[in-house]
């Protein structure tokens, strides 16, 4: 009996058991025939031919029935295990996504062969099972199989998947030795996986090197730079990619227009724009998205709009821009109206839109919008995705409800990086450290890989709790991995280096950097502000301008904060007068710390003018005000700005309350202190702090009501820190009370035994009372703890210029001159009587070698 005879009598047997294969009758049939007819090819290789047709045709799920009849056939025609069919027939069920089918199948055919490896490593890898993948490529090696070159673009998306950069580059080794490393497929699958782990010098090299690239090489390539940010080098890969004349398609619109969404280039956008008409991609869906976030990043929004009323395609991708647009420019009743037109519409918002929408909450800390939102959500989807459970708990801990936003990050059973990030950033910025820090161990034990945002996020939390052996740690895994060539990062590192109190790493950390954007410009010139270095600060604010860096609101606070510092009133005035000439400058922040410059320097009538100036005003610039009129005694002016705070809606804080009481303090109106010490707590809920409890102390101090002053630290709710004691051990030198000082210096050494100033008040306070043994006691005492004593300073500001002093000084230019006039004073002081009280350290009894000056 011939072949197809054979053939024909199996198909008629097992007809009745594969009911579904009437419809290939005809196929089946026309095949036999053509054996019969005795057609110039084999029988099996015809019917290979026939049966690789049909398997084509069932590359998808729904095709898996047909693809298994096929299968079928070809095992009653015993032919599934020929080379050329049977790594079809694996190949239909990897595309099918039935891969226990696959494996199968795997195991049955002649592994000699790539294919059938091929299929089985692109297979793993499609299913995100990278490893599996990468296991089964060394198999293949192992088993003496060679690859070929479509075995390595999908090893290479493998590693890739594993983001392991070694691996990687082992794997580039083995193709340069293969020879397939010009090949356009595997070179482009080569220059995507250095792009997409950061390494675009790597990925530029390679792509130099190759002899062809095509559209879609161009765009990895300018996908890479767009990806780590690097703008420039994205526009010059497509205005090269335009000379070369391949012609840009629609993923390549796609990726330059969102590079002109980060950089703000609005002309050459424009441009573009122009370009994709005359290429015909206007009505493309994803192009005229990424052209719509343009405009709206760019603050264009009414050309937004018009691309948006006009549109053919708009989609809920459209709706999504358009709505991020109005946030994002800071119109949230826009995005508000656009949100609620795009429900009447019909059209169903996806966490993406929730997401792009609930920062418009958070502007307005609407908390109970919020939870309607949240509401919204549970009803319609019954879910959180990661995006909107990151953009809830963003609302939540910038509406200060930690808690509740705690318990939507705990809601999911599996960790995320990004929700992880914004819980850490969340509590950073509530101020709860160790929580953050306790999110980000989390993290790690669930084995995700940090990345640059969530360090960046993480780093304040170590300077907040001075951790600074976990801060260096972190140091460490950013140089390790490359996040240092990234500056928010570098910043977030200075940072967490000056409140650690290490000043100087922070500074060696800034010179290291060769970019420096304005973040990292900000970051310095205020941690030297916050770290009594004023001058440097200045110094780096001028530095800041000659080199081009734009300042903003932040570069301008922080600078206006180090001339409070000083004080420096000509420098305050100088930067006025920039915010002035640039308007965008005098925001809330900056304004609050200028009414704080002119108040520091005695200008109370400037700093109100400029608080009357503001056409707007928050909490921070009332606290400002009242704070300048508090701090100079003037209560009445402070009280009665107080009260035009609350008429005008404002709920005062904590911050409002210490100014007010330390007014009372230094006007001497002891009761109305303590009156609005329990107004605070009772009529405004807010809980005392420590530094309240200190406002307190120095009010019963100053009056001489030190009895009530050590009951008021007896009822604290907490252990008075140095700050309480140490206004009362001041309070002691005033009035002569060495009891009660010895009592308040003892805690204060306990609590921190380096302190010099403590040491130095008590001993002021014993030479006052004129027992000089205690003095030497004092210094015994300081030689044998190794503390030294701080010098003081002092500046003078004559003309425009700050003179710093510092006792015995003789750095100043002119010093000679000046202890010339100090001592025409003394001995002028001492002809109207005065004779001041001077000791030495080197001997217990009183010389006119020294003086000890008093803080």
């Amino acid at each position: 009996m011939s072949y197809a005879a054979q053939s024909s009598k199996l198909y008629r047997f097992i007809r009745p058991h594969c009911p579904s294969l009437l419809h290939f009758d005809h196929r089946f049939e026309r095949a036999a025939c053509t054996l019969a007819c005795g057609s110039s090819l084999g029988a099996e290789d015809a019917l290979v031919i026939q049966f690789a047709s049909m398997l084509q045709k069932c590359a998808h799920p729904h095709a898996l029935g047909r693809g298994r009849e096929v299968h079928a056939q070809a095992i009653v025609n015993g032919i599934w295990k020929n080379p050329k069919l049977g790594p079809k027939i694996l190949g239909m069920y990897v595309l099918c996504e039935r891969f226990s089918d696959a494996k199968t199948m795997f195991y049955r055919l002649d592994l000699s062969y790539a294919l059938c490896w091929n299929w089985m490593i692109r297979g793993l890898t499609a299913m995100g099972w990278f490893k599996f993948a990468v296991g089964f490529f060394l198999k293949m090696l192992s088993y003496g199989a060679s690859p070929d070159k479509y075995t390595f673009p999908y090893v290479i998306k493998a590693c890739g998947g594993l983001r392991s950069l070694r691996l990687g580059k082992l794997v580039h080794e083995m193709i340069v030795n293969y020879g397939f490393v010009m090949d356009v497929f595997v070179g482009s699958a080569l220059v995507k996986f250095y792009a997409e782990t950061g390494c675009i010098v790597s990925a530029r090299r390679l792509f130099d090197e190759m002899p062809e690239r095509d559209a879609v090489l161009w765009n990895v390539m300018l996908n890479g730079y767009a990806k780590v940010d690097d703008h420039d080098n994205a526009i010059g890969v497509y205005e090269q990619m335009c000379e070369y004349e391949v012609k840009p398609n629609s993923v390549t619109f796609t990726c330059i227009l969102s590079v002109c969404c980060s950089k703000v280039m609005m002309d050459f956008g424009s441009k573009l724009h122009g370009l994709i008409v005359k290429h015909g991609f206007e009505q493309d869906s994803s192009v005229a998205n990424t052209l719509l976030a343009m405009y709206a990043k760019c603050r264009r929004l009414s050309d937004a709009r018009r691309l948006f009323e006009t549109g053919t395609n708009c989609d809920l991708v459209s709706w999504n821009a358009m709505i991020s647009g109005y946030v994002q420019n800071g119109l949230m009743d826009e995005a508000s109206h656009l949100f609620r037109k795009m429900i009447s519409s019909g059209i169903k918002p996806d966490s993406i839109t929730f997401a792009s929408f609930l920062p418009s909450i958070c502007e307005v800390s609407n908390l109970n919008h919020g939870k309607e939102v949240q509401g919204y959500v549970i009803r319609h989807t019954g879910s959180l995705d990661a995006f909107l459970q990151s953009a809830l708990i963003d609302i939540y801990c910038k509406c200060k409800d930690v808690e509740t936003a705690g318990k939507i990050f705990y809601l999911s059973t599996k960790t995320d990086v990004v929700v992880c990030t914004t819980m850490i950033s969340g509590n950073v910025l509530n101020g709860r450290y160790s929580d953050a820090i306790e999110n980000f161990q989390l993290l790690l034990q669930g084995r995700f890989k940090p990345n640059a945002v969530t360090l960046a996020s993480v780093l304040p939390a170590c300077g907040g709790m001075v951790a600074l052996r976990m801060g260096k740690e972190l140091h460490n895994y950013i140089l390790k991995n490359g996040h240092d060539n990234l500056c928010y990062v570098c910043s977030a590192v200075m940072d967490m280096y000056a409140k650690c109190g290490r000043l100087d790493l922070a500074g060696t950390l800034f010179t290291q950097i060769t970019h420096k954007d304005v973040a990292s410009w900000n970051a310095m010139i205020a941690n030297c502000s916050q770290n009594g270095k004023p001058e440097e600060a200045i110094n780096l604010f001028r530095q800041m301008g000659k080199e081009g860096t734009q300042y903003d609101c932040v570069s301008i606070s922080a600078a206006l904060s180090a001339c409070a510092t000083l004080p420096a009133l000509h420098l305050g005035k100088e930067i006025h007068a920039l915010m002035i000439k640039d308007v965008v400058h005098f925001d809330l922040f900056g304004a609050s710390a200028l009414i704080d410059v002119y108040a520091k320097c005695g200008k109370l009538s400037l700093a109100h003018q400029v608080f009357e100036m503001m056409q707007e005003r928050n909490e921070i610039t009332w606290n400002s005000i009242i704070a300048a009129f508090g701090n100079h005694g003037c209560l009445k002016e402070c009280l009665h700005l107080f009260n035009e705070m609350l008429k005008d809606g404002f709920q005062p804080d904590h911050v409002t309350f210490l100014a007010i009481i330390s007014a009372c303090g230094h006007a001497g109106r002891v009761d109305e202190g303590i009156y609005y010490f329990y107004s605070m707590m009772h009529e405004h809920g807010i809980k005392a702090r420590m530094e309240h409890y200190a406002c307190v102390v120095d009010l019963f101090g100053r009056a001489g009501r030190l009895s009530e002053a050590i009951e008021v630290i007896k009822s604290m709710p907490f252990d008075a820190d140095g700050g309480v004691w140490g206004t009362l051990l001041g309070a002691c030198r005033v009035h002569n009370n060495v009891e009660l000082a010895v009592l308040a210096s003892k805690h204060l050494i306990d609590l921190d035994p380096q302190n010099s100033g403590y040491y130095m008040l008590m001993a002021n306070l014993h030479a006052d009372a004129g027992q000089w043994e205690s003095v030497r006691k004092i210094r015994d005492l300081m030689k044998n703890q190794g503390v030294q004593k701080v010098p003081g300073y002092s500046w003078l500001e004559s003309s425009t210029t700050t003179h710093m002093f510092i006792a015995d000084d003789k750095t100043h230019p002119e010093s000679e001159h000046i202890y010339s006039v100090l001592k025409h004073l003394m001995l002028e002081t001492r002809k109207e009587g005065s004779e001041p009280q001077l000791f030495s350290w080197n001997s217990a009894t009183c010389q006119e070698d020294a003086v000890f000056p008093s803080r």
